[in-house]
């Protein structure tokens, strides 16, 4: 049986960037369909750290109260610790305005924040368990997608289609749209602890010779990442959980007392880290945001940050063409097309800086082997100091963050 639905936009893809366009669009007075593969969103992978710029967005929604209703930690520095050594190299204390800080939320939380939010609007309808598998064309152009449930197939006609299905797009690969890769040396495995008994101080990683962890506090456990070198998982598998274990203590020190609380490989993830960048990111009649149009490495954590901007993005474009002249397609094809323009360079940078990132962990390894003297530090502590306000703000914000445009948070009455 084949469900027909009509709606002014389709989004494929209910992450960062699908569920918060959707609540957009639909507080815009725009119908709005949202499909989502899974049944929930509960998945470890999903990155955890809210970020000023998306901390700001909430405040625009009016929903900071109910996101500081969830349960979650805030952070205001992060440190690195290379071997023995503790760097201190982001303050977002240093940052202006209200949000000074980051939220480590399990990105869950924050989805069904947004989609409860979302819900509140006639026209916002968001399908669970839903997976699109292809694209309708009509002369030449994109006109909407087709979904399969349990127990049905969605059709879906829409103005706009847009791909938020993640690295691995269907959508994408249905507008036959290719994406341009950059190598990059290392996989990431998810696991969670207990948290140890003696608190651990803010922390962003904990570098030694053979891996990086990283320690995310969440309420009760600390989900942690192993970074590894790409390709290697099978060896370490291979090697033995017990040595793993001691591999994640001797890299991270403080976890030593709860490592043998990892009792198999099932409590253990994998997540193959790529980054790549689309050189267009629409079609008529369809548009790629998110990890559809740039997956970013996990390094620094601004993944679901920067889907959130593509997000705001397109509904600050989309939507005046979409309440004035929703039948005028060279109109909406002109807004997907600056869609691109608005988040793709600040993306591009922040990939660069993901990159160099993945250099300076060479490079921590080297401090690992060969630990400088207190003198040799002393000029590249002095340079961490300088530059704490500038990292905390290309960290927290990014290079052009979004607001959130006054014709889609307050638009005019129909």
């Amino acid at each position: 049986m084949t469900e027909y639905l009509t709606a002014g936009v389709c989004v494929a893809g209910g992450g960062p960037a699908g569920v918060m366009l959707g609540l957009l669009l639909a507080r815009a007075g725009i119908d709005v369909v949202v499909f989502e593969r899974h049944a929930d969103f509960i998945r470890d992978f999903r990155g955890d750290t809210v970020h000023p710029s998306t901390l700001d967005l909430v405040d625009q929604l009016g929903l900071r109260d109910k996101l500081e209703a969830i349960p979650h930690t805030s952070l205001r520095t992060l440190d690195i610790v290379v071997g023995s050594l503790r760097l201190h190299p982001i303050d977002f204390g240093r940052l202006r305005g209200r949000n000074r800080e980051i939220a480590m939320m399990p990105q869950w939380d924050l989805l069904d924040l947004l989609a409860a939010e979302g819900r509140r609007y006639p026209g916002f309808r968001m399908v669970m368990g839903a997976e699109v598998t292809d694209v309708v064309r009509s002369a030449g152009r994109v006109t909407g997608v087709v979904a399969r449930t349990a127990d049905r197939q969605i059709q879906v006609n829409a103005s706009v289609t847009v791909a938020a299905d993640g690295r691995d797009s269907t959508v994408r690969n249905k507008l036959r749209l290719t994406a341009h890769e950059t190598g990059v040396p290392i996989d990431v495995i998810w696991l969670r602890l207990p948290r140890p008994a003696v608190l651990l101080p803010d922390t962003l990683a904990y570098i030694r010779a053979d891996t990086m962890v990283v320690t995310i506090p969440r309420p009760g456990y600390l989900q942690c990442g192993a970074l590894i070198p790409k390709g290697t998982f099978d060896e370490i598998k291979a090697a033995g959980l017990p040595a793993f274990r001691e591999r994640l203590a001797r890299s991270a020190p403080p976890l030593t007392e709860v490592v043998d609380d990892l009792a198999d490989w099932d409590a253990v993830k994998l997540l193959t880290v790529q980054v790549d960048l689309l050189p267009r990111w629409s079609v008529p009649g369809a548009l790629c945001i998110g990890d559809a149009a740039h997956a970013m490495s996990p390094a620094l954590g601004v993944g679901i940050n920067h889907a959130i901007q593509d997000a705001v993005a397109t509904a600050n474009l989309l939507v005046p063409v979409l309440l004035s002249r929703p039948d005028d397609v060279a109109a909406l094809d002109d807004a997907a097309r600056r869609v691109q323009r608005r988040p793709r360079r600040p993306t591009a940078l922040m990939q660069r800086i993901q990159i160099a990132a993945h250099r300076f962990l060479r490079s921590g390894r080297e401090l690992v082997h060969d630990p400088p003297t207190r003198f040799e530090l002393t000029v590249p502590g002095a340079v961490l100091a300088a530059l704490r306000p500038v990292t905390a703000r290309f960290i927290g914000y990014g290079f052009r963050p979004e607001r959130i445009n006054d014709g889609v948070l307050n638009p005019p009455p129909p």
